[in-house]
């Protein structure tokens, strides 16, 4: 998950005297984290569907990341193993 940007407001202060206002180099900074689209969306999501619906669009997302890794897993242990048949035909 990506780290949502941040949103820099000064804060003013205001200097009584001339003399404050030269002593003053620079207002103090506050940063606030401005929410994702993706952090928007989960609460949107979490207000309008019941625990059980969250659920279950969690454990599918699980096991399209689970199919992914198997099918790479997959091209990966074809590509040795055509490899080693090409090594041991030139050997």
């Amino acid at each position: 998950m990506q780290a949502a940007p941040v949103r820099a407001t000064q804060v003013r202060t205001t200097a009584t005297t001339a003399a404050q206002a030269a002593r003053t180099t620079a207002a103090p900074v506050r940063a606030t984290a401005i929410p994702s689209v993706a952090d928007a969306l989960r609460a949107v999501e979490s207000l309008l569907m019941s625990g059980g619906q969250r659920t279950a669009r969690r454990n599918a997302w699980t096991s399209v990341l689970e199919d992914r890794r198997r099918a790479k897993d997959r091209v990966e242990a074809l590509r040795v193993l055509e490899e080693s048949v090409t090594t041991t035909r030139t050997s």
